[in-house]
């Protein structure tokens, strides 16, 4: 990629950043109106469950394949096929007739998902290479969730109250426009200098473990026990095959031997520990304050509003401590916010009280606003700059491995405890473990930020990359 001048890098951050608007408002928008298109399409929870967790995990799914052939065939080229795709995806969304065609066009929409954030983190590595820039470019990119979590609740709130739910995807139609158009006229081409080869095995055993696993989590609380334990079989099977098959590739989906690396596989845990509590947290939030306090969707996005609000405002402020200070400062903050609100809620049941459901709100805000920057900063620093689309994508990826568990678990384990009761009555009590989860994921974040961020995995990072033959791959590592 050519040097850009400051202002040229400051419009491919902007146009890579309306990507991650739409995505991200996406998810949060659905999240607002799950109780209208339950009623609407006579979905049960497990629905529910699959029109969120269907996107993320076919996400999930294809996001490393997505950075590779970025960095194979060009960035701009696979970035601006995302959009259209994306964008389609969503107007089939907004026509959809059922429940089973809204989660296959989710599928559809994930699929140009895909190809848009961990392809547009790649280019914003390329364009910002000096560390501290690109940290605090790392920090804009992260307060762009921020404004997504801000916006979406009202954004989508406001046009399922008076238009309808299926509105909620038209939100992506000029901004998906709009960013095609730019990146047509200002992103510059740029590919790895040495890309890696397609791996299809390992791609093909990625999309059976999440897959099945996802299954098998939804489904156990209404499927008999053979049908989990055959779907749990075919998860560890691909488990184990992808772990014996990867190291044996001369050019793998993933290299395992990154993992040795305790800054990168903390950024790994942390991101899969963080994203799984925001699923959770934002699936049991829109359901309580919508099936139990009875809200307005638009009421609700306006409780949800000092949650976004912290996270908006704390994600830039995690780039620039991240950019000065290194991540363990952000990922104790992070950790420790995440926990108490967890706590909160599981053991003083916060949100029975006004009070204390605007604390827990923001509390989690603050941490999920600093844990942002730290997670994708290890993980781009830690590999190659050469691959800069698999490393965006392995963060990627973990994030969206996070909230498709977040959702699969915390709702198994709300309909276990609900059973045939209305959620009016029994909502509170089946909730609490579900909150103790989340708390736990929180304290996930604390221990291992603060472990993988110390002198001895600093240490670990450069014995890893002292490991690998490619060359800038030790230079990458040494500043992780």
């Amino acid at each position: 990629m050519p040097e850009l001048s400051p202002r040229r890098r400051q419009l491919v951050l902007a146009i890579c950043c309306m990507s991650l608007l739409i995505v991200s408002l996406d998810n949060t928008v659905l999240n607002v109106a799950l109780p209208s298109m339950q009623k609407d399409l006579h979905a049960s929870l497990a629905g529910m469950q699959w029109t969120i967790d269907a996107y993320t995990l076919v996400l999930a799914s294809l996001l490393m394949l997505a950075g590779s052939t970025a960095d194979r065939i060009g960035r701009r080229k696979v970035f601006m096929a995302g959009l259209v795709v994306f964008t389609a995806g969503s107007v089939l969304c907004s026509l959809a007739p059922n429940l089973e065609s809204l989660v296959a066009f989710r599928m559809i929409q994930a699929v140009g998902g895909s190809m848009l954030n961990p392809v547009a983190m790649s280019i914003i590595t390329n364009t910002f290479t000096d560390p501290r820039e690109r940290a605090r470019a790392i920090g804009v990119w992260g307060g762009v969730i921020g404004i997504s979590m801000a916006a979406g609740p009202l954004v989508g709130g406001l046009l399922v109250d008076s238009v309808g739910w299926r509105s909620i995807f038209w939100v992506n139609l000029p901004v998906g426009l709009a960013a095609l158009l730019l990146t047509l006229r200002y992103v510059p081409e740029s590919r790895a200098p040495k890309a890696r080869r397609p791996d299809p095995v390992g791609q093909l055993l990625v999309i059976a473990l999440l897959g099945s696993l996802t299954y098998a989590i939804i489904e156990a609380p209404s499927s008999g026990a053979g049908k989990i334990v055959v779907f749990g079989g075919i998860a560890l099977a691909a488990l184990v095959a992808l772990l014996w098959y990867e190291p044996r590739r001369d050019e793998p989906l993933i290299d395992l031997r990154f993992f040795r690396s305790a800054p990168f596989s903390g950024a790994t845990v942390v991101a899969v520990s963080a994203f799984a509590a925001l699923g959770g947290f934002l699936f049991l939030s829109t359901l309580y304050l919508q099936n139990v306090r009875g809200l307005s969707a638009l009421d609700a996005g306006l409780w949800m509003l000092p949650m976004a609000a912290m996270t908006f405002v704390c994600a830039p402020l995690s780039g620039r401590l991240v950019g000065n200070r290194g991540p363990r400062l952000s990922l104790l903050v992070a950790g420790t916010a995440m926990t108490v609100s967890g706590v909160l809620f599981a053991a003083f049941e916060a949100e029975t009280a006004n009070v204390t459901l605007v604390i827990g709100y923001v509390l989690f805000g603050l941490g999920f606003g600093f844990v942002n920057a730290p997670i994708t900063n290890t993980a781009v620093s830690g590999m190659p700059r050469a691959q800069a689309g698999v490393a965006a994508a392995v963060a990627s990826t973990s994030r969206q491995i996070g909230q498709t568990l977040g959702v699969a678990v915390i709702g198994a384990v709300l309909a276990s405890g609900v059973g045939t009761s209305s959620y009016r009555d029994a909502f509170v009590s089946a909730a609490r473990p579900a909150w103790w989860i989340i708390a736990a994921c929180g304290l996930a974040v604390l221990v291992v930020g603060a472990v993988s961020s110390g002198r001895w995995a600093r240490g670990t990072a450069a014995r890893t990359a002292d490991r690998l033959s490619a060359p800038e791959a030790k230079e990458s590592a040494s500043i992780a």
